[in-house]
């Protein structure tokens, strides 16, 4: 009897672990990841692109907010945040606190439905069958959302919410075409669809929710970089597997990260918080990232990229 009773007791403590690394360790194991985005034409100078997501703030995420305002230290050229900043009413002077330094340089925002939404309690077990979308019955938004992007664009960035801007970064001429959170049914694509203008020297699609049917309209209006979060990058994943769910229409191995869609490069960003309500990540660390965008690598006849070798 011993014996057996002595599984479930090890079990139960090896869970216990678990859920206490996940929510007192990784939750707060904030990281910044790098990459190089070959965007440019050639000749052009690299600029840096710093993209944060889904902070979910309450006002006691010190830790959080002491590490977002770090991030001006790395002198970002651009600043996007796409979406899901606020877990809370009181949540927007702790946030412009903590990017006061930032909003100092050029930067962008678009909403997510946590923005607008306060988040309630939930079984997370159900994301293993279904995804999030459509669960917000109330009409009226409960989060001061108005207010928050009041205080971003009064500062100089830009609401890219169903909307278009150009704008100068850098002695880089971009044009940006961003949409609302279709998680809520908000975007409207058809308000800024149309080609970009090719004599843009970086056209940058900006959204919350990476879902295909929306990335596949920005590529084939000719943006070469999309912006997105909302993933939390699986927020539980298994190791060497990845994953369980996206919580919308992208496929697991492009639930955070860099790759591709169609003609277009995706950044998804795993993003830096988590719902109050299942305050825990497993393999995949809250993170900001710099992206540093270069010039394209000249291309072979045979499409493959020509390498300088040295």
């Amino acid at each position: 009897m011993r014996k057996a009773a002595a599984v479930p007791l090890s079990l139960l403590g090896l869970g216990i672990a678990g859920l206490s690394y996940a929510s007192v360790v990784e939750r707060n194991w904030f990281r910044l990841r790098r990459f190089d985005v070959p965007v440019l034409a050639r000749g052009q100078r690299p600029i840096r692109i710093l993209h944060i997501s889904d902070l979910h703030l309450t006002p006691g995420r010190t830790r959080l907010l002491r590490w977002v305002r770090s991030l001006a230290a790395l002198n970002p050229d651009l600043v996007v945040n796409t979406g899901d900043t606020l877990a809370h009413p009181d949540a927007i002077e702790p946030y412009l606190h903590a990017v006061a330094p930032l909003l100092d340089r050029p930067g962008m925002f678009v909403y997510g439905s946590n923005d607008l939404y306060a988040p309630k309690p939930k079984n997370p077990t159900r994301y293993l069958w279904r995804t999030s979308k459509g669960e917000v019955r109330q009409k009226v938004p409960n989060l001061p959302w108005e207010e928050l992007g009041a205080a971003m664009t009064a500062a100089g960035w830009l609401d890219m919410n169903n909307a278009t801007a150009r704008l100068k970064v850098a002695d880089l001429d971009i044009h940006v075409g961003g949409i609302h959170d279709s998680h809520i049914d908000r975007d409207r694509y058809d308000t800024i669809a149309g080609p970009a203008p090719v004599d843009a020297d970086l056209r940058l699609g900006v959204m919350h929710s990476p879902e295909p049917r929306n990335m596949s309209r920005f590529a084939d209006d000719g943006y070469q970089l999309l912006l997105a979060g909302h993933t939390h990058g699986g927020q539980l994943c298994v190791p060497f597997y990845g994953a369980l769910v996206t919580n919308c229409g992208i496929d697991r191995a492009r639930v955070k990260g860099l790759s591709r869609h169609e003609g277009s490069w995706l950044h998804v960003s795993a993003g830096l918080g988590t719902s109050p309500y299942a305050p825990v990540r497993f393999s995949c660390p809250p993170e900001a990232t710099l992206l540093t965008l270069v010039p394209r690598r000249p291309v072979a006849p045979d499409g493959t990229s020509i390498r300088k070798v040295r």
